[in-house]
């Protein structure tokens, strides 16, 4: 069983940063693969980014590559996903989310756990 808290979510201007931060307890996180999903009002629940039980492996949406960056510290059983020049369409709620898998997956049946979510806001 794993539990994850986000945290790191608010308001900022289009063209700013935001860095989320999923908090993980319970064991072996450093075996899971750790996804970014969110969700806009009225729309599905979309792949973001997912990275590898060692974190050399990282896998994006194209609409966020070179934009997003996932990072994990096993240390401080955390996830990262660092976010630049944000645009009002990247707008949504942001899950964390983990995957007892080998491989790393858009798919967001394919993950176990999820958690409660943080709000993104990106105006204009």
């Amino acid at each position: 069983q794993v539990q994850l808290v986000e945290s790191g979510g608010g308001l900022v201007q289009a063209g700013g940063s935001l860095r989320l931060s999923c908090a993980a307890s319970g064991r072996a996180f450093s075996s899971y693969v750790m996804g970014w999903f969110r969700q806009a009002p009225g729309m599905e629940r979309e792949f973001v980014a997912a990275i590898s039980w060692s974190g050399i492996n990282t896998y994006y949406a194209d609409s966020v590559k070179g934009r997003f960056t996932i990072s994990r510290d096993n240390a401080k059983n955390t996830v990262y996903l660092q976010m630049i020049s944000l645009k009002p369409e990247d707008t949504a709620v942001y899950y964390c989310a983990a995957d007892y898998g080998s491989h790393l997956s858009d798919n967001r049946g394919d993950y176990d756990y999820w958690g409660q979510g943080t709000q993104v806001t990106v105006s204009s």
